[in-house]
């Protein structure tokens, strides 16, 4: 609150002036203000910091990142711009500064300038990536179709639609296609047509409209028309029907032609075409099967004469004497086969047979076991009083040792002789 001072006029504190002067300055200083001029000292660190001057003065400037986020573009060092904001005091640093919301640039190229702004940004974040993009429909059931009502535009669509194909349906979307509200609406549409295809078959969409200046096609050239192709499922072609010069929408889409009727030609196959791509199918099928029944009946006339079918009984007599002749040739070869065996065997027999042991008891030998039936080889193997048997050609004889260790050539008491079974012939 002021104070009187020693001269009776009143004393304000230095935040009294300076609310005095910011309120002075709001009140009285129309609101938005358009001011033209030069920027120099930019600074984009967060808010954007610069200065506005003409050749007389200057005018310092700030605008806030949320108003700076939406201007587009950076201009640079002496870049001539229109800012659109309000003026204002700022008490802490003693300033009076103009505050932006909006900025322009002017002149020669401004809007060119936003443009490549705008393409910069939309680059960065892969909305141009061509591996993003979906390819168009073949044979699409219907086609949605955003452009002007009134505009020559969709007089063209219609009536190269009906000379290419008229089983391909068109729905047409009536929006602005310039002016204030236009791109807003025809991000509208897109975003529409994308959620609803399905429930109306449409496979594909057509943004287009006729040519005009660079500020006539400024709305296909705005984020929010950018931002509903980029997230569009469906295949999406525009034609802004400019040549020379190329949109941010033909930039993000899938596809892209010169003119509306260079696109509808793109979409919609021609019926013509069709017919004689059929003809020519029709034509190859008629070829292959010509040449598969060609084949089949030269193979039947190849069976035709072979013996099998003229005398099928000829040909199962020949295996019959196959098979005899084979039979016989087993039945030698079996019979060849059990003589050498016999024959084998019968060698065989005689060899046993002559060292057969009863042969040599025949011709007079014997042996002698205890009554164990242990072999006696010498005298040394029994005792007086054994037990043991005599074995000869024709049995067994059993006797008792009377005296054990008698020397060879000594008949023992109570032992027959006998010849050894070992022992060489006397």
């Amino acid at each position: 609150m002021g104070m009187d001072g020693v001269d009776g006029m009143e004393q304000l504190t230095v935040s009294e002036v300076t609310r005095l002067i910011r309120t002075t300055l709001e009140l009285h200083v129309p609101s938005p203000l358009r001011v033209i001029g030069e920027v120099s000292n930019l600074s984009t660190r967060k808010h954007w910091y610069f200065s506005l001057k003409d050749d007389q003065s200057v005018l310092g400037c700030v605008a806030w990142v949320s108003a700076a986020r939406t201007f587009g573009f950076v201009p640079e060092e002496g870049t001539e711009v229109v800012a659109t904001g309000h003026v204002s005091y700022y008490g802490p640093q003693g300033r009076t500064q103009f505050y932006v919301s909006r900025l322009e640039p002017v002149g020669e190229g401004a809007l060119e300038l936003k443009f490549r702004a705008m393409c910069e940004e939309l680059r960065r974040l892969g909305y141009f990536d061509e591996d993003r993009k979906k390819p168009l429909p073949v044979f699409p059931r219907r086609i949605a179709v955003i452009t002007s009502g009134s505009g020559a535009a969709v007089q063209d669509v219609i009536a190269t639609a009906a000379q290419r194909c008229r089983a391909v349906g068109l729905v047409v979307l009536d929006v602005r296609v310039q002016g204030d509200g236009a791109a807003e609406q025809v991000a509208a549409a897109i975003r529409r047509i994308d959620r609803d295809a399905a429930r109306l078959a449409i496979d594909a969409i057509l943004v287009t409209r006729g040519g005009g200046s660079a500020e006539d096609l400024w709305a296909f050239n705005e984020r929010v028309v950018a931002d509903a192709v980029f997230t569009c499922r469906l295949p999406l072609m525009a034609a802004i029907g400019h040549e020379s010069d190329t949109s941010v929408i033909e930039l993000v889409a899938d596809a892209r032609a010169a003119t509306p009727t260079q696109a509808v030609m793109l979409l919609i196959p021609s019926a013509d075409e069709l017919t004689g791509q059929l003809d020519h199918l029709d034509q190859r099928l008629r070829l292959l099967v010509k040449r598969h029944l060609e084949r089949h009946r030269q193979r039947l006339d190849t069976a035709a004469r072979s013996a099998l079918l003229r005398d099928p009984g000829a040909l199962v007599q020949r295996a019959r004497e196959t098979l005899a002749g084979a039979a016989g040739r087993l039945g030698r070869a079996t019979t060849v086969h059990a003589r050498r065996r016999r024959d084998r065997a019968e060698a065989l027999g005689r060899q046993l047979e002559a060292v057969n042991p009863r042969r040599v008891l025949k011709r007079g030998y014997s042996y002698t076991t205890t009554a164990a039936g242990g072999l006696v080889s010498s005298v040394g193997d029994v005792r007086d009083g054994d037990a043991i048997v005599t074995h000869v050609a024709d049995g067994s004889i059993d006797s008792v040792v009377g005296r054990a260790g008698q020397p060879a050539g000594t008949p023992a008491r109570g032992k027959t002789d006998q010849m050894d079974l070992f022992g060489a012939d006397r």
